[in-house]
């Protein structure tokens, strides 16, 4: 993969469109699976035989997806090299009976997914999507386009907001307009039937939704260099779309030896990854067994290949704020365009080691990309990923990097417009190094 401007300019704008193709973790996984059929990948359905051997394959369970690409070569010991990301981002979710409101206002009953910057919510023209599923048992992607606001209130009825700071009641506040009128002749699920990818479907037909609100701003590059990116659901798309990129370009070569590489991209990791298509889940230990059947391991072989394996935890990290200095650590601070991130932390909520650490230098360095090394400040509790997840569940050797961001969590973040295209080049890299 070249490394130049034009080629991070080309990067960035195609993150952004995969970013607006993805207002759900449902459509992220979707929007995948349909880049990886057009680079000629075969989709696997989980109830049914598997191909044997060699190729390049994807499964899509829920919101989560995992692809691979085993080469020509490979046997039953042959390790896997994982990359893995998350498809899910903070926002809020849409709650049972969701046609609410008063005074002549519609407003949709949401509940908190996640930890989202509350305040970066309101003000903007924001949509549902996700999946509908109905009755018997068929599902259906909606997304509405720009529906629903969080209204502010004005100043003049709260004078001391800008000294006092803003207080929202997740529970009284953060309730989002979408239209006038009576909620008991309105329905919302009404709408998002109507605004399903293909054939509309009636609503009396479905039987449970996953739908979040989720920003309509189109994503922008900014700045007086053109070095800023702006746009929702960079945590933790960015790194999926990074690992995608990689793996459908690692596919190009059509790799005869070295390992089996693997795209993991898990949902719910916001809300602790507790789920069948989350990183606590079985999706990908699922997957890895079924491909090392493929390949004939016994279970003895199948634990060879798993202590021949490494898994890059890849999640978005903090740059240092200029107006907030003294909540990062004095001395390792990271800029946007710097590079990616290692990140660290002594309890292990990163699950970076030693040997880790050596892996990514080593592989910065052969990509000719650099990095920056993240810790937080030990008076701030440090966050997590599914790395350490990962590491534990399956026991694979794993490593914690990112691109840094500000504003993380909010409705709107902000990277480098070099940072995202450098972790693609170094995860296709990866791909193909046996470790």
């Amino acid at each position: 993969m070249p490394s130049n401007a034009s080629a991070a300019t080309d990067h960035i704008q195609d993150l952004g469109a995969y970013v607006s193709a993805s207002p759900s973790s449902f459509h992220a996984a979707h929007e995948a699976g349909r880049r990886l059929n057009s680079a000629g990948f075969t989709s696997l359905d989980e109830l049914q035989p598997w191909e044997r051997g060699a190729g390049k394959f994807y499964v899509i369970r829920d919101g989560a997806l995992i692809a691979w690409v085993t080469p020509e070569n490979a046997g039953p010991t042959t390790g896997f090299n994982i990359l893995g990301a998350h498809t899910d981002s903070p926002s809020f979710k849409l709650k049972p009976k969701p046609t609410t409101g008063k005074f002549g206002w519609l407003q949709a009953g949401v509940e908190v997914y996640g930890g989202p910057l509350l305040n970066s919510w309101l003000d903007r023209e924001l949509q549902l999507a996700g999946r509908l599923v109905l009755r018997d048992g068929t599902q259906h992607l909606t997304a509405t386009g720009p529906l629903l606001r969080f209204p502010q209130l004005a100043i003049h009825l709260d004078r001391g907001v800008n000294d006092n700071g803003l207080l929202l009641s997740k529970q009284q506040h953060m309730n989002p307009i979408f239209g006038q009128g009576d909620p008991a002749n309105e329905d919302l699920l009404g709408l998002l039937a109507e605004r399903t990818e293909g054939t509309a479907v009636d609503p009396a037909d479905i039987g449970g939704y996953d739908v979040v609100v989720a920003d309509t701003q189109a994503p922008a590059v900014f700045g007086a260099k053109g070095e800023f990116f702006a746009s929702g659901r960079l945590d933790n798309l960015s790194s999926t779309h990074a690992g995608l990129v990689a793996l459908i370009g690692h596919a190009k070569a059509g790799p005869e030896d070295g390992p089996i590489a693997v795209l993991a991209a898990f949902d719910h990791e916001e809300i602790g990854s507790n789920s069948r298509s989350g990183a606590c889940g079985p999706i990908l230990e699922d997957i890895l067994t079924r491909i090392s059947d493929g390949l004939g391991a016994s279970v003895s072989q199948r634990r060879q290949s798993l202590a021949a394996s490494f898994c890059v935890s890849a999640d978005a990290g903090h740059a240092v704020h200029p107006n907030y200095a003294e909540r990062h650590d004095p001395v390792n601070r990271p800029v946007l365009n710097g590079g990616p991130l290692l990140k660290i932390n002594a309890n292990q909520r990163y699950a970076t080691d030693a040997a880790g650490a050596a892996l990514w230098a080593r592989m910065c360095a052969e990509a000719n990309v650099p990095y920056q090394e993240y810790v937080s400040n030990n008076d701030l509790p440090c966050g997590s990923t599914i790395g350490p997840l990962t590491a534990t569940r399956l026991g694979i050797r794993t490593v914690d990097v990112g691109i840094p961001l500000l504003s993380m969590h909010s409705a709107r973040e902000l990277c480098g417009v070099e940072d995202a295209f450098r972790l693609a080049s170094v995860a296709e890299l990866f791909y193909r190094t046996a470790v």
